[in-house]
């Protein structure tokens, strides 16, 4: 990830699943397969900073989200789909989709890849 990669699908994936990851990745965004979601995560997390407690709001890219746009950078970074940020969060999926731009432009990440790193650099999501 940190060489740039902006997506991961495992070796069986289906037809249809490898040219919508080309067509999210050629548009900006970022795909993990599912299956990889947990496992990606749980291998990062031992590269994360040693500072016990540190508060995310510390960090100037996080201060600079609103609460709103905190709190979805939260949620993409527990894998949430923006379908199901909308759906949970009772707002328009196109909404969601303006937050993350947003939250894209603030926080100087690339991609939604970025964002996840972010949010467990900034300790708003800790491993479960």
């Amino acid at each position: 990830m940190d060489a740039g990669a902006s997506g991961f699908l495992v070796k069986d994936a289906l037809p249809e699943e490898l040219l919508a990851g080309i067509r999210a990745v050629a548009a900006g965004d970022a795909v993990v397969a599912p299956a990889l979601t947990r496992r990606l995560l749980d291998a990062y997390v031992h590269h994360l900073p040693a500072v016990p407690g540190a508060p995310a709001a510390s960090d100037p890219r996080i201060t600079a989200l609103t609460e709103r746009e905190r709190e979805i950078l939260t949620v993409i970074g527990q894998g949430w789909s923006n379908t199901e940020i909308a759906a949970r969060l009772h707002l328009a999926e196109s909404t969601v989709k303006t937050h993350v731009t947003r939250i894209l432009a603030k926080t100087g990440a690339r991609d939604r890849v970025q964002a996840v790193i972010l949010a467990y650099d900034t300790r708003l999501v800790t491993p479960m």
